[in-house]
This record gives structure tokens, C-alpha cells and sequence, in this order.
């Protein structure tokens, strides 16, 4: 009747009808419960989905795409510069929508949403309005934000248990004895390091981590590697930062003790919870994957910064003056094997054991040691040393 009527034009039929379909599409929305934010994603996607896929048809079988919307000699307007930008409109409400209600909280149905959304973009590119790509970076920032997080309450209850933490209990019984190395030969299993139940502080940071990282576990994607491991380091370069201020605040009322139970508290920080976080990531963002999404090899990946990897020097390296103990243990092992190396220093570190005692004929070894120590120049110099102590 309103083209036998003859008050608008072709172009004009087409928005008015695209505006009373808004109309109605609008009071839709507007009725669905809005309390609960995955609900009201869940009921959003399935009522654009049929609903707008019926106006789109509805569109279709009442203009055609041949017939001009123009009479002759005014500018050419087609169908889609009203009809896809009536599209377009829809689909940016929805993404506005669908990340609002993300924001607020879905608890961990996070993939289940991202699922919906996916079939709803797949059914658009049937109209030729697939935006399944504009969906990613929607999650993507939801995805990353609740890691941040999750991640930042960790590193402030961890400053907060430290504040009232004491050295004076011993270790416990259940971390001293359980072997630490289990979990390395085991990497598919991801133990986390029993050693780390001797330092509360230590086990309820490790346990808010991998409860971040079950979350972000159920919507991970790989463009997601940096971001997390910058964010993940940024919270280990706080736990250092509160770990120094801890020594700064007690190192003058330490005893041996506490000392001791201070360096192993360091000790299991460094060698056992970043290495454990390293394979955590390992897991959630395999280095092949990443090789093969950037097109390089997988042993190229340091080149390209934080990849799924933490920088444990890095984060270890303000708590280093702290361990001397660590530092000291090593230099004889690494002097003991130097000689190892080269075949005519091998009976040299027995000299000063039982055999000094069995062979009576001490003048002999020392002549002996002065020509091989004449013929190996600097190669013997660490012997030195190594025989004094």
C-alpha cells in the first residue's frame, strides 16, 4: 500500500522499513533479563541470531537488489549502503553488548559464550556479514583482563601474608621429604613443587596463580602469550620487591636460624616456583604452536622477547647478594672440573686424600706434579687451591 500510495521513494520504503524492524528488535533486547550477565549474552546472541536473520530475509523478498532506488539522473544509491550499514549498526550494538555483560563476570563459561558467538557470526556470513574475526579481540581483552586480575590479588595477598610472616617454625615434615625433582622428569603431569608447602606465603601465591591459569585455560588464545607472561613477571617482580623489603625490615633481628630458614625460602622462590610457572606456561602456550603462528622456528623464539617464558634472571637478580651460601657451594665444583677435562691431570685431586698416607714416596708425587704442572702451563693453576683446601 505505501508504494501504491506513492509518498516515499524506493530508498525511503527500505529505511522505513529497516527502522520499524529496529523498533522491534530493540523492544526484544529490552525485555530479556539483564541480572545475571551470562544469561543475558546467552538470550542476546539467540534472539539476533533468529531474529535478525528473519528480517534480513524479510529485506530481501520484499526489494530487490535489481530495481533502482533512484529515479534517473540523481545520484546512485545502492542496496548496500543501506541495508549493510543497517547491518553493520546491529552487529556493533551486539559487540558492545556481548563486552559489556563479559566485563561484568561470567564466571568460568567463558568458552561456552565464545562458542555461541562464533555459530551467530557463522550464520551471518550466510548474509555476507560474517564478523567472527571482530569477536576475538573482544575476548581476548575480557580474557586478559580477569588474568591481570587474578594475578594482581595474588602478588597483594602475598604482600599481606608477608607483613605477619615468621621465620621461627622449622620446615615442615612434608616438604623436606618429598624429592623436588619428581615433577621435572614427569613434565605432563605439572606437580607443583611439594617443597614449596614449607613457606605458606610461597604455596597460596603459586595457588592463586594456577587458579588464574585454569581460568584463562578455557579461553586461551596464542596472541595471548605476551601479554600474559609481561603480566605474570610484573607480579614476580613485586613478590621480589616485598620479599627485600622483608629482609631489610627483620635482617637485624635474624638469628642463624632464621637466616638459614630465610636463604631457603629464597632458594625455593627462585629454583623451584619460577622454573614450575615457566612449565605452567609452557603448557597453555606451547612453543611449537607459537613457532608456527609466527612462521619461525622454535628455536628462534628468544629473539622475539617474552614468549611464554618468564625472565627468571631478571626477577632473581635484586635477591642475589642475599645468597652467598648458593654462590660459594659452586666454585669448588666448577674448579674440580676443570682438571677433569684434560686426561693428564686425573690422579691430581687424590693427592692430598689416602694415597699421600699408602705412598711413602711424597717427593716422587711432587715431582711428578711440577713436570705435568711445567707441561700443562696455566691448566694446573686451579690445582692449587683445590689441593690446599
Amino acid at each position: 500500500y505505501l508504494r501504491r500510495m506513492d509518498v516515499f521513494t524506493e530508498a525511503e520504503l527500505r529505511v522505513k522499513f529497516l527502522q520499524a524492524r529496529d523498533a522491534w528488535l530493540r523492544s526484544i533486547q529490552a525485555a530479556l533479563p539483564a541480572d545475571d550477565p551470562y544469561v543475558h549474552v546467552a538470550k542476546t546472541v539467540e534472539a539476533c541470531r533468529v531474529h535478525l536473520f528473519d528480517v534480513v530475509t524479510q529485506y530481501r523478498a520484499i526489494f530487490s537488489d535489481e530495481e533502482p532506488l533512484l529515479p534517473a539522473g540523481e545520484p546512485a544509491v545502492t542496496e548496500s549502503a543501506i541495508f549493510h550499514g543497517w547491518v553493520l549498526q546491529k552487529v556493533a550494538e551486539f559487540l558492545r553488548v556481548l563486552e559489556s555483560d563479559l566485563q561484568r563476570g561470567v564466571g568460568g563459561r567463558l568458552d561456552s559464550l565464545l562458542g555461541q558467538c562464533m555459530y551467530f557470526g557463522l550464520s551471518f556470513s550466510r548474509v555476507g556479514a560474517d564478523f567472527r574475526g571482530q569477536l576475538a579481540p573482544v575476548f581476548q581483552r575480557v580474557a586478559m583482563g580477569a588474568f591481570r586480575r587474578a594475578v594482581q590479588e595474588a602478588a597483594d595477598r602475598f604482600q599481606e601474608e608477608m607483613n605477619s610472616y615468621t621465620l621461627i617454625s622449622a620446615p615442615a615434615v612434608l616438604g623436606s621429604t618429598i624429592p623436588v625433582s619428581v615433577p621435572s622428569a614427569q613434565p605432563g603431569t605439572l606437580q607443583p613443587p611439594m617443597v614449596l608447602l614449607d613457606f605458606p606465603p610461597l604455596a597460596c601465591f603459586l595457588n592463586s596463580v594456577l587458579v588464574a591459569f585454569n581460568d584463562l585455560r578455557l579461553c586461551c588464545p596464542v596472541a595471548l602469550a605476551q601479554d600474559v607472561t609481561t603480566s605474570l613477571e610484573a607480579a614476580l617482580c613485586t613478590v621480589t620487591t616485598v620479599i627485600l623489603a622483608f629482609h631489610r625490615a627483620e635482617e637485624a633481628a635474624f638469628s642463624r636460624r632464621e637466616q638459614e630458614l630465610f636463604i631457603q625460602f629464597c632458594t625455593a622462590f627462585l629454583d623451584d616456583l619460577l622454573p614450575y610457572l615457566n612449565r605452567c606456561l609452557q603448557v597453555l602456550f606451547p612453543p611449537a604452536q607459537i613457532a608456527q603462528a609466527l612462521g619461525v622456528p622454535p628455536t628462534q623464539l628468544q629473539k622475539y622477547g617474552s614468549l611464554g617464558c618468564v625472565d627468571a634472571s631478571r626477577i632473581g637478580e635484586p635477591l642475589a647478594f642475599i645468597l652467598p651460601p648458593k654462590e660459594a657451594s659452586f666454585m669448588p665444583a666448577e674448579e674440580k672440573e676443570l682438571p677433569r677435562e684434560s686426561p693428564a691431570p686425573v690422579p691430581a685431586p687424590e693427592v692430598p686424600g689416602p694415597e699421600q698416607e699408602a705412598d711413602p714416596t711424597t717427593p716422587s708425587l711432587c715431582e711428578a706434579e711440577d713436570q705435568s704442572s711445567a707441561d700443562a702451563g696455566d691448566v694446573l693453576q686451579p690445582e692449587g687451591p683445590a689441593a690446599a683446601t
